[in-house]
């Protein structure tokens, strides 16, 4: 039986329907990066899901709106950061 690689996972996702957005922690010399992947989920004809990186007219309303809520909850994840590093250094 084959060993399972640990691939990196996303530090978190965001879902509306088939648009799915995942938020990418990197760390860098002055601290953590986020970057975000998008990806559009589909069901083949044989029942197996797949995904995407290219979007139909009718996605784009949905992908805005997820770009929207993770563009928050990575600034969400920066404040948070930033909050533990003035903790640690008023400490």
């Amino acid at each position: 039986m084959a060993k399972k690689q640990n691939k990196p996972q996303p530090v978190e996702e965001v879902r509306i329907g088939s648009i799915k957005a995942a938020i990418w922690r990197n760390e860098g010399e002055s601290g953590p990066r986020f970057n975000v992947t998008f990806q559009r989920l589909y069901r083949t004809e044989d029942g197996k899901w797949l995904s995407t990186n290219s979007f139909s007219r009718d996605d784009l309303l949905v992908l805005m709106k997820v770009a929207d809520a993770t563009h928050t909850r990575v600034m969400q994840l920066v404040g948070e950061i930033r909050e533990q590093r003035q903790e640690h250094s008023a400490a």
